[in-house]
């Protein structure tokens, strides 16, 4: 048996195509509460988004036809989900910063309080917590 240990994994940083990084890294953090220290690229292309030690990575399309909410080809699909802390809190922390709102708090059958945002590119991005 050895004695080192497991490989494991420590983190995970899903991308989305963007039509302007620009544009959306200051959605992000303006409606979303995350912030960025540097855009890659020349022109500017590709940006790392942080909050709370997660990472969410932003890549401007080629072309913008490439930017494909998942929802318009299997319903109701997020990009990404969240799994949060206080779901409450962080969805009044959204309405007051002015965040697009694509599906209020509500308790799913599947055991998750939780609530859905859209970003300027048609992405959904849900939030929740598990319930008792």
């Amino acid at each position: 048996m050895s004695s080192q240990p497991a490989p494991r994994l420590t983190g995970v940083a899903p991308v989305l195509l963007v039509r302007d990084v620009l544009a959306a890294a200051n959605h992000y953090r303006d409606a979303l509460g995350f912030h960025y220290e540097r855009f890659w690229g020349e022109p500017p292309s590709f940006v790392m988004l942080k909050r709370d030690g997660l990472v969410v990575m932003l890549r401007q399309a080629d072309d913008p036809r490439h930017v494909v909410p998942h929802w318009t080809v299997a319903d109701k699909l997020w990009n990404i989900y969240f799994w949060v802390a206080d779901v409450d809190a962080l969805h009044a922390e959204f309405v007051a910063r002015g965040a697009r709102i694509d599906y209020g708090l509500c308790d799913q059958p599947y055991g998750c309080r939780e609530f859905g945002v859209q970003d300027i590119d048609g992405h959904d991005i849900g939030f929740g917590q598990p319930t008792p």
